[in-house]
């Protein structure tokens, strides 16, 4: 047995990143009112997060063996029997994603994926009531999920006495056959996916109109909070004024006589 890399470095960069932006969306949402300006940063962390999905859905397609979704095993028959054999103290260790972990992967970018839709309806104002208690329960049960995932994590670990959970921290993991061999670690493609995230991030940072809780994106104006009390009033007040001048401007232009 041996110890070779499994994960490669941006699948690891992703993990984590995934985790901490669904962590950090999760508590806003749950402790800011909507109205604060810090609100605006629940929604900036659930655009990451969706983000960072989709660029993980890519490398999926393109990363070395064991980030590939097809790598991921998802037959019900292997996952009735990896959890038989962890109850059993039995499981077989997998060179990549057990049955028990692609399943929680897979369900996880998929409800980070309907959060971000749901919540991009939201702001841009053509969602009816109905889709904020979708989002809501989306975001309870990817929490639900990551839970469940964390514990047979645990039971694995007090199982098995190994140290699983460093697999994503390292990318190595032990008691795998030695016909294994590493992947290659991709430290470029890892600074690429950090600076992707980084780039969408200041690009809507950049864009947002924190006076009137809008920022436009692709001709597209969303509504982030509720303006500033007087803020708004004032941004009203502003349009107004300017209409009437130029309805004025009209005016004077039709009295001119032309000669």
């Amino acid at each position: 047995m041996s110890s070779p890399r499994i994960y490669d470095l941006p699948t690891r960069v992703f993990h984590w990143t995934f985790a901490g932006l669904f962590v950090a969306a999760y508590a806003i949402g749950s402790t800011v009112d909507d109205a604060s300006p810090r609100f605006v940063l629940h929604m900036l962390a659930g655009g990451l997060l969706a983000t960072a999905v989709l660029l993980r859905l890519l490398w999926g397609l393109a990363g070395t063996r064991h980030a590939r979704l097809s790598d991921f095993s998802l037959r019900p028959a292997a996952l009735a029997g990896y959890l038989r054999g962890v109850l059993s103290g039995q499981a077989r260790t997998w060179a990549g994603h057990n049955p028990a972990s692609s399943w929680a992967a897979l369900a996880m970018m998929g409800l980070g994926l309907g959060m971000a839709a749901t919540g991009l309806a939201m702001v841009a104002g053509v969602a009816p009531h109905a889709v904020e208690e979708v989002h809501e329960v989306l975001a309870n049960a990817f929490l639900a999920v990551a839970l469940l995932h964390v514990a047979g994590v645990l039971v694995h670990v007090l199982r098995h006495r190994d140290a699983l959970p460093l697999s994503m921290v390292t990318g190595r993991k032990r008691g795998i056959p030695a016909t294994e061999a590493d992947v290659r670690p991709h430290a470029g493609v890892a600074l690429a996916f950090v600076a992707a995230l980084a780039a969408v991030g200041a690009g809507v940072a950049n864009r947002y109109d924190a006076s009137r809780g809008r920022i436009t994106l692709f001709g597209q104006t969303l509504t982030l909070r509720e303006a500033d009390e007087g803020s708004g009033e004032q941004g009203g007040a502003d349009d107004e004024r300017a209409e009437h001048e130029a309805h004025a401007r009209g005016e004077r232009a039709e009295d001119v006589p032309h000669s």
